[in-house]
């Protein structure tokens, strides 16, 4: 273990080096497009470990490091297995993009935590239309489609106009988990009143363009490629904020889509409503879709592409939550 002890010109020398690391960490993130939560979450990892090193100098960096680093946030600050997993994630990529240097394949096994499977939260019929109930306006259609296409939260935030198929049924999520697209399933239930939400927003589309406000945020080399794009109705949002903000990266005033948090927020409020004794959020929205599909018969291939799991396992947790009995294995018991 290294010394922290610096007189005060080495200190200062390491500060610059942490600033400068910093810098370049933030570039690299925006040169690879990743999304302004990841940078925040990376930059926080960032001070956090040069906080807990003391100022060293990041150039002496080390596998050891990151692992004495991994062991406090579990010891002492007592993190979960995906924290620490998240913490790490960040350290390899400042360490690879920042620092350009990569850690070996045996050190990242030996500090990645193990994590415990958890079987997923899913609500009943019954308890969805009670929350459902317990919502109102838009919140309560973000949550119906949510559910509905088995969406993430940030996919739902982040429909645009053209996304939406009111012709063919189909919902197409872009740049998903993994920046990978793909197609769901429009719920019919939905269509009539999500043409109306859409008609409405028209109006605030027409009003920015009648104020000459920029156009909508756009991925950095659509942006570059087509720079008027962002003022066409076809990359407007699904579910626009009702007010103006500015983009913290580009200092830019335009109408960006409606914050995740606010669903997060009156999503639960509305689990307390309606008295549901689950530890219920947005995600249980999705696990839900996926458990009902299969208890309604579809297959676990049909119901991975509409999640746009990478590998089935991941999609077959599920089979462990369905109450349907998809084996048609009946117990010994019942014969007797």
């Amino acid at each position: 273990m290294r010394s922290n002890h610096q007189d005060g010109n080495s200190k200062e020398n390491a500060g610059a080096a942490w600033t400068a690391l910093e810098t370049r960490t933030r570039e690299a993130l925006r040169i690879k497009q990743r999304a302004l939560t990841t940078e925040k979450t990376y930059l926080g990892w960032l001070r956090g470990f040069r906080e807990f090193l003391a100022e060293t100098d990041p150039e002496g960096i080390d596998g050891a490091d990151i692992q004495r680093f991994l062991s406090h946030l579990a010891v002492n600050r007592k993190v979960s297995a995906s924290t620490q997993n998240q913490a790490l994630n960040a350290l390899v990529f400042i360490y690879r993009h920042g620092l350009n240097k990569n850690l070996g394949e045996k050190e990242l096994k030996a500090v990645r935590a193990i994590q415990r499977r958890r079987l997923p939260v899913v609500l009943t019929v019954r308890e969805l239309h009670s929350l459902f109930d317990a919502l109102s306006g838009t919140n309560r259609l973000m949550a119906m489609l949510t559910y509905g296409c088995g969406l993430r939260l940030q996919e739902c935030v982040r429909l645009r106009i053209k996304d939406v198929d009111f012709e063919q049924n189909t919902v197409i999520v872009r740049s998903g988990k993994g920046d990978k697209d793909r197609r769901t399933v429009l719920p019919e239930a939905l269509k009539n009143e999500l043409i109306k939400h859409v008609s409405e927003n028209r109006a605030l589309f027409d009003q920015d363009r009648e104020n000459k406000i920029s156009g909508v945020y756009l991925p950095g080399a659509l942006e570059r490629k087509y720079p008027n794009a962002g003022k066409e109705w076809a990359w407007f949002w699904v579910f626009p904020a009702k007010a103006l903000s500015v983009d913290p990266r580009t200092v830019t005033v335009r109408r960006h889509h409606i914050q995740p948090r606010s669903l997060q927020k009156a999503l639960k409020t509305a689990v307390l409503t309606a008295e549901i004794a689950k530890q219920a959020s947005i995600h249980t929205l999705r696990h839900s879709f996926a458990t009902h599909l299969l208890e309604n018969g579809y297959d676990i291939r049909t119901i991975q592409e509409l999640l746009g799991h990478q590998n089935v396992q991941t999609t077959m947790i599920y089979t462990h939550v369905a109450t349907k009995n998809i084996l048609g294995v009946r117990s010994p018991l019942d014969a007797h």
